[in-house]
């Protein structure tokens, strides 16, 4: 089925942000039909009126061009925060393109995450950025997994995307998110992606809202081994898996030589190869977790 879409005018692209990674956020579509079934962002629907399923629709944003850009010299910006600003239906509206090209020139700090190598179509415009970070989402390698989770490009074709951003000295991150326990191997992702990013940040999966029930009818239908330990972590509010998680990724960083730390707040730092390995796991108070304050 073909998702909704409509043009929506609005007074700005550029939001004031709460997130500590950026000054501001810029989301240039309302909705995203990448689809993932465990999106956080499928909140936004109470705020945009919609009463179609997340994931079926698509509100394409118009804005007058970004008056003086210059005053934004500085500032971070994060693209996005609740959208994916390479959607599919980018190639056609291009609004990402247009905001890329509204901002050249300007000394921002500017991180883009996505889920899509659409992103290539814009190398040209990315490259004149001085300080830009590009990260792809990437919680399995298997491709059968990932097309139960979204609808968006492979994993193959992110990494290979990444591949080529890495390769045009860009700062590449790739996010391991969200963590589905005993289902992403986090070893193995970072053992194929090691190579070609800059930092890789973990984050473990967090189930509320509307697709927590949906989450937990699917692990029982297609992980049930796994049922019980789910109904542990996300029912009882159990953390020792991510605990003990923790600790085996930690361990696996030592004898690779990869530094692993936690909840940085340095993130528009230029990270060198090999990657640093930054640990967002823990959602609710943690006082410590093999060596790391929360």
């Amino acid at each position: 089925m073909n998702p909704l879409i409509k043009k929506i005018l609005v007074k700005s692209i550029i939001s004031k942000s709460n997130l500590p990674v950026c000054d501001y956020s810029v989301n240039p579509y309302v909705g995203c039909t990448h689809s993932c079934k465990y999106c956080y962002a499928c909140f936004m629907k109470k705020f945009s009126n919609h009463l179609e399923e997340w994931g079926t629709f698509l509100d394409v944003k118009i804005w007058e061009k970004i008056k003086n850009p210059q005053k934004y010299s500085g500032k971070s910006f994060f693209m996005s925060s609740v959208t994916d600003p390479y959607n599919p239906q980018e190639e056609i509206f291009q609004r990402t393109k247009t905001f890329l090209e509204e901002i050249q020139g300007v000394d921002i700090n500017l991180s883009l995450q996505t889920k899509s190598d659409l992103i290539l179509r814009d190398l040209d415009l990315i490259k004149n950025f001085k300080n830009i970070r590009v990260g792809f989402s990437i919680n399995t390698l298997d491709e059968n997994f990932k097309n139960d989770m979204d609808n968006a490009v492979s994993i193959s074709r992110r990494i290979v995307a990444m591949k080529k951003l890495h390769e045009e000295k860009i700062s590449t991150t790739c996010f391991i998110s969200p963590i589905f326990p005993e289902i992403t191997d986090v070893e193995k992702i970072i053992d194929a992606v090691k190579n070609f990013c800059n930092l890789i940040w973990l984050e473990n999966l967090n189930l509320r809202g509307d697709y927590k029930p949906k989450i937990l009818n699917y692990i029982k239908n297609n992980f049930p081994r796994h049922e019980k330990l789910y109904q542990e972590i996300y029912q009882r509010k159990n953390i020792s898996y991510w605990i003990e998680l923790d600790k085996k990724i930690k361990n696996y960083a030592e004898k690779n030589n990869l530094e692993y730390v936690y909840n940085r707040d340095d993130l528009q730092k230029n990270y060198s190869s090999p990657p640093t390995i930054v640990n967002f796991f823990f959602h609710e108070k943690i006082k410590k977790s093999a060596g790391g304050k929360y």
